[in-house]
C-alpha cells in the first residue's frame, strides 16, 4: 500500500489503545507502520536494483522482528528515560505486521519466506491506492481537528480525541479488504469458469481498481495468449469483449535477451510477461526486446519494462530496465 495509508494505520492503531502500552507511541508505531519500505534505499543502484530488492528482505517474516526494532532504537536516541522497552517493542510489532498485511492485499505481492525461499505471495484484493480507504482515513484524520474547533467554541473537554474514529477506521479497513476477498473470489470464479476463443484458460487474475469494488481487470493466460478484460461483476461477463495478445515464438534473438541479467532479474518478479520485438535500423539487423508485466499497464501503455538490443549475431548490446516504456 501507499506510505499515507501505512501511516495512518500506525497513527489509528495508537488512537484506538496501542498508545497506552509505551511513551511516544505515536512516533514508534508510524515510523514502525512504514519500516519495511526502508528498502526504498535501494533505488540509489538504479530501478533494476530496486525493483530486486524492494518487498524484498525487510519484508519478510523473518525480518520483522529486526524491523520492530529499529523504529524503537530511532525513537529513544531522541527520548530521554524513562522508556519502557518492551511496550514499544511489541505495539511496534504490530505496526510493521500491519504494514505486511497491507502490502500482503494487493496486486504487487509480497516475499513472506525470504531469505529461505523468493515466491511471491499476493491476494489481488486492493489497489495500491484506494480511494475508498483513503476517504475514510481522511475522516479519521480530520474529525478529531473539527471536534477540537468545536470543543475549543464550547469550552468542553475530550478524553480521548480521535478514539472512536481511529477504531471506525481500523474496523472498515478490515470489513472493507473481507468484502473485497468475497468479490474477488466471485470475479475470479467467473474468468475460470469460462472459454476464451476457444481454449480454456491455463490461469487468470482478476486485479483491483482505485475506486469502484465491483470492476476489476480480468487477465487471462492460455498456452497461446493473454486476454485483457475490464468487467463489471453487476453486468453480463462477455470474454468476447476481450484483447488478445499473443505470446511470440521463442526465437533465438529472444533467447539470447531472456538469458541476460535485466531479463532474468525482471522474470524472477513479474507474474505474467509479455514479450514483443521491434526491428532497430542500427546496427543492421539487430532486434529490440522488450517484455512488460500485464498485471501493470497495457500493451499500448506497458509499466515495468524490460528492453534489450540484441544484434544478428545474438550479441546483447545495451540492456535495461524501467517502470515505464521510454516513447
Amino acid at each position: 500500500m501507499d506510505p499515507f495509508t501505512h501511516s495512518a494505520t500506525g497513527l489509528f492503531l495508537g488512537r484506538a489503545g496501542l498508545n497506552r502500552f509505551a511513551d511516544h507511541a505515536p512516533w514508534i508505531l508510524i515510523l514502525a507502520a512504514n519500516a519495511p519500505d526502508i528498502d526504498i534505499v535501494t533505488l540509489a543502484g538504479g530501478s533494476l536494483n530496486y525493483l530486486n530488492y524492494h518487498r524484498h528482505l525487510t519484508h519478510s517474516l523473518a525480518a520483522w522482528p529486526i524491523m520492530a526494532l529499529l523504529p524503537v532504537l530511532v525513537v529513544r536516541l531522541f527520548t530521554r528515560p524513562p522508556f519502557r522497552w518492551l511496550g514499544a517493542y511489541l505495539i511496534s510489532l504490530a505496526a510493521v505486521g500491519s504494514h505486511l498485511l497491507l502490502d500482503y492485499t494487493n496486486a504487487y505481492g509480497i516475499r513472506l519466506l525470504l531469505p529461505f525461499s523468493g515466491r511471491w505471495f499476493r491476494l489481488d484484493l486492493n489497489s495500491i491506492v484506494d480511494l475508498w480507504i483513503w476517504a475514510v482515513l481522511l475522516i479519521a484524520l480530520a474529525g478529531p481537528l473539527v471536534a477540537r474547533l468545536v470543543n475549543a467554541e464550547i469550552g468542553a473537554r475530550s478524553a480521548s480525541p480521535g478514539r472512536g474514529l481511529a477504531i471506525f477506521a481500523l474496523v472498515f479497513l478490515a470489513l472493507y479488504t473481507a468484502g473485497r476477498g468475497v468479490l474477488h473470489a466471485r470475479a475470479v470464479a467467473n474468468l475460470e469458469s469460462r472459454i476464451y476463443a476457444g481454449v480454456a484458460p491455463r490461469r487468470v487474475a482478476a486485479l483491483p481498481g482505485p475506486v469502484n469494488p465491483l470492476a476489476w481487470r480480468a487477465l487471462i493466460e492460455t498456452p497461446d495468449f493473454y486476454m485483457l478484460l475490464d468487467f463489471n461483476l453487476t453486468e453480463e461477463f462477455d470474454p468476447s469483449h476481450g484483447n488478445i495478445h499473443y505470446k511470440i515464438e521463442q526465437t533465438p534473438v529472444i533467447k539470447t535477451a531472456n538469458n541476460s541479467l535485466e531479463f532474468r532479474d525482471f522474470f524472477n518478479f513479474s507474474q505474467f510477461p509479455l514479450e514483443r520485438t521491434t526491428p532497430l535500423e542500427r546496427p543492421e539487423g539487430a532486434t529490440r526486446v522488450q517484455a512488460f508485466d500485464l498485471r501493470f499497464g497495457t500493451p499500448s501503455h506497458p509499466r515495468f519494462v524490460v528492453t534489450a538490443d540484441v544484434t544478428r549475431r545474438l550479441e546483447v548490446t545495451r540492456a535495461g530496465f524501467s517502470f515505464s516504456a521510454r516513447r
